[in-house]
Parts: structure tokens; C-alpha cells; sequence
């Protein structure tokens, strides 16, 4: 028996690579649904690097086991760097083809702090051949916006498409942009300012949305706070926030001047006419920008008005407005009088 049973168990053992060979195909299945990050491996990075940046940025789970994985398909030899479009939660066989075969190829998209929608779609046709109005229908997209990180309700992803330089691959689709993008601006919230808002009082989309106003009012980094503070000392009060952007926002396109007769446009977006927050974002913030709406200046400041240099005058009575209305004024047209000698 003792012979019989050696002999049957030589006959049926599963040879040791076709054992790993099966392993490996049950722990490389993952989701095809994950929200796409990018993910750096540089020229010359070891395969332990490259894992850390596919675990830290959630591409790969079980690390050990990917380590195990990856050089058991041979991928330690052949590892190509670039820059990689990769689904959170991928397959590992899907992680591991993208990373032998080389398919991230770095291009550069920037997208500079307090750009509209409009405005971010014009650029990705410009810079990356992305239709301007596939952008735009993806941003604007319920179904795609459903699955991302932005609150419920939202029309659109305006204000959370987060402004920095991003290193993509060739040929990243306008629904692949904007997810990488919206999961940008969640990547940059920090996890105190959720605290903070409860202490303000405020959602997240209010915050956003104050955060774009403040975006694109400044000029001058160091009164990113008092323009804040401005603003939510007038919430505070029920005043108006009558503020410019809203009303150019309003419009649907970049206004030179906002001047007297373009405040009555009706709009729900008029801080002119229409107490509060508006409805939604009217730009793309910042860091800076949200960190201001987050935690602005302890000033008693209600009015503000902007110089020719960009800096501001700000002022906590009407009377100290008016005054420095005048003063801005008078700063034009000695400008205006030195421009005239100049010639």
C-alpha cells in the first residue's frame, strides 16, 4: 500500500509552477470600475519602488503578494518607466501588462487656478486633442458624476476638476481626464478641513463654491484671507456678496469690466441680486484659495476694492469704501497721466 499510494501521489501532484501559475491567476483579479489615478515610475526604479507607488496609490492591494505576483510573470526584468493611467483596485495581470509593455508615455497638462469649465475644456482640446465639447458633456455627465467623489446633486464637476500639472498618458479620453482630475481635488482635501467645516457651519460645495469666488477675485496671494473674510462676514450678516465674478459668471464668458448696467443680469449666479452663496462653483480654486474660505483673516472687513497693482483696500464702513474708491481713482489717473508722458 505504502508503494501503491507513493506511486498515485507521484502520478496526480500539481508540479510547483503550475501551482503558482494558479495562484497567481486568483489573486490577479480586480475591479474595472475604479476611479483612474496616475501613477510615476521613474527611470530606473526598482520593482519595490514601483510597488510602493502602485499601493500608495491604491492601484494595488496586498503588496507582499503583488511583490510574490509580479516576479513570478517575470516583471522584476521588465519594467518599463513612464508615467501610467491605472483603475484603483486593477487587475493584477492589467497592472503588470501596463508595466512590461511600457504603456505610459508622460505628456503634460496644466491647468492654472481659477479656469473655468468652459475654459479647462478649450485647453485639454488645445493641448491634449481632447474635443472641447466631449469635455465639457463628460464634466457635465450625471451618470460619471454619480460615481465620482463631488456631493450629490451636483450639474457639474465646475470647481472640482483641481488645477495643477498633471503627467498623463498619450490618448487619456475626456471621461478619463475628468475622473483623474475630481479625484485630484479629493486627493488634496485635507482631512482637518472636514472638522473645520462643521465648525463654519458649511458643505463641502458651499465651501468649493465660496473657495472659486475668492479664486477669482485675488490678485495679490496675501489677500487671499480678508477677501475671505469678507465674504463671510456679509453671509454672516444676510448682505449681498455683490461680488464681479459672479456676474461675468453670469454671463457666460469672460467680461474685460463688469460695469453698472451688466449688474441686473438675471441670473441665479448675480450676487447682485441674489442674497447667499450661488448654486455652484464659478471657477476652479486653489489650495490656497480653499485653505482662505476654510480659515480666513479674524477682520471686521465688509468692503474691498481692487488697485491698479492688484492689491486691495479694504474697508469695515461704507463710508471707508467710498473713500477708497476715490483713492483707486485718483491711483488711475495719475497712471493714465504718466502713461500720456511716457509717449
Amino acid at each position: 500500500m505504502r508503494n501503491g499510494g507513493s506511486t498515485f501521489g507521484h502520478r496526480f501532484r500539481i508540479p510547483h509552477s503550475t501551482f503558482h501559475i494558479l495562484l497567481a491567476s486568483l489573486l490577479a483579479c480586480g475591479s474595472s470600475d475604479g476611479p483612474r489615478v496616475t501613477v510615476t515610475i521613474p527611470a530606473g526604479a526598482t520593482l519595490e519602488s514601483a510597488i510602493d507607488s502602485l499601493a500608495a496609490n491604491h492601484v494595488i492591494g496586498r503588496p507582499g503578494l503583488f511583490r510574490w505576483y509580479a516576479k513570478a510573470t517575470g516583471l522584476g526584468g521588465s519594467l518599463k518607466s513612464g508615467v501610467y493611467l491605472l483603475r484603483q483596485n486593477e487587475s493584477w495581470s492589467d497592472v503588470v501588462g501596463a508595466l512590461e509593455r511600457g504603456r505610459g508615455v508622460e505628456q503634460r497638462f496644466t491647468v492654472r487656478e481659477g479656469l473655468r469649465l468652459t475654459e479647462v475644456a478649450q485647453l485639454a482640446q488645445a493641448a491634449l486633442g481632447i474635443p472641447r465639447d466631449s469635455f465639457v458633456d463628460a464634466a457635465e455627465d450625471p451618470e460619471l458624476l454619480g460615481g465620482l467623489s463631488v456631493p450629490e446633486g451636483t450639474s457639474s464637476a465646475e470647481g472640482y476638476l483641481f488645477p495643477t500639472t498633471y503627467l498623463l498618458p498619450q490618448r487619456v479620453g475626456a471621461r478619463e481626464l475628468v475622473k483623474v482630475m475630481t479625484h485630484q481635488f479629493i486627493a488634496q482635501w485635507s482631512p482637518e478641513w472636514q472638522a473645520r467645516l462643521d465648525s463654519l457651519g458649511m458643505s463641502r460645495h458651499q465651501l468649493v463654491t465660496l473657495a472659486s469666488i475668492v479664486e477669482s477675485e485675488v490678485r495679490y496671494d496675501p489677500d487671499r484671507p480678508f477677501i475671505a473674510a469678507v465674504y463671510h462676514n456679509r453671509l454672516k450678516r444676510g448682505m449681498r456678496l455683490e461680488a464681479d465674478p459672479t456676474v461675468s459668471y453670469a454671463y457666460g464668458r469672460r467680461l474685460r469690466r463688469v460695469w453698472e448696467k451688466n449688474l441686473a443680469v438675471r441670473s441665479v449666479y448675480n450676487t447682485y441680486l441674489h442674497a447667499g452663496l450661488p448654486p455652484g462653483p464659478i471657477s476652479q480654486p486653489g489650495r490656497a484659495s480653499l485653505a482662505a474660505a476654510l480659515y480666513p483673516a479674524e477682520v471686521p472687513f465688509l468692503f474691498f476694492v481692487a488697485q491698479p497693482d492688484g492689491k486691495h483696500i479694504f474697508s469695515t464702513t461704507f463710508a471707508e469704501h467710498e473713500a477708497a474708491i476715490q483713492r483707486v481713482k485718483q491711483l488711475k489717473r495719475a497712471a493714465r497721466a504718466q502713461r500720456a508722458q511716457g509717449h
